[in-house]
């Protein structure tokens, strides 16, 4: 059996059937099938390692990236398909080239920690880096935030909650007032590696 102790729960979403949903493309996924079950597709896109903006708007109508070396061209050819399918295969596409790196750079720093929401991610980004994301928080009379984070990692794995090693009183939840660095047991963070989507 694998390793159970960093986690306190799963999200019960398939992985594929390839070893390509690590973490970027978990938090990826997430913002991209919020924005698909929203229909807002025209904000569904994300960045290559290489800078190249893959979007699920020109994909659906059939435009596919031509990756040569370290260059990126479209060309149209598919036929338009706004499927679930041909989206999970525009998802797996974007997963085979992005990665923490490019995910960081796309993402614009969080500079108050009271500004902090759900929705924003800890990234870290690199060759290996590491990212996850905040996924519920709460606040007390006293104005004390706490906050839930979801990862997955490499190998692919389900996404998951990860539990707080450091406070076990607190189960799955840290606490926003963490210091300088925030220890999960997927990373050690520093306070400035929280990012937003535009």
């Amino acid at each position: 059996m694998a390793y159970q102790l960093p986690h306190i729960g799963i999200v019960d979403i398939d992985i594929g059937e390839k070893n390509l949903q690590q973490c970027a493309d978990a938090i990826i996924r997430l913002r991209a099938e919020y924005l698909f079950t929203k229909k807002e597709y025209e904000q569904i896109h994300f960045n290559f390692v290489s800078g190249f903006a893959a979007s699920y708007l020109k994909w659906r109508d059939g435009f596919r990236p031509l990756v040569i070396s370290d260059f990126v061209k479209e060309a149209k050819t598919a036929v338009f398909d706004d499927s679930w399918k041909g989206f999970r295969e525009y998802l797996n596409m974007v997963f085979n080239y992005a990665n923490t790196f490019s995910l960081e750079q796309e993402l614009i720093p969080v500079e108050n920690l009271n500004d902090v929401k759900v929705g924003d991610v800890f990234i870290s980004g690199g060759f290996p880096g590491h990212a996850e994301i905040i996924v519920d928080m709460a606040e007390n009379q006293e104005g004390n935030k706490v906050f839930l984070l979801a990862q997955s990692n490499r190998p692919a794995q389900d996404i998951h909650i990860s539990k707080n090693l450091d406070n076990f009183q607190l189960g799955a939840w840290y606490c926003m007032d963490f210091g300088e660095v925030l220890d999960t047991p997927g990373w050690a963070f520093k306070k400035t590696e929280i990012r937003r989507f535009r």
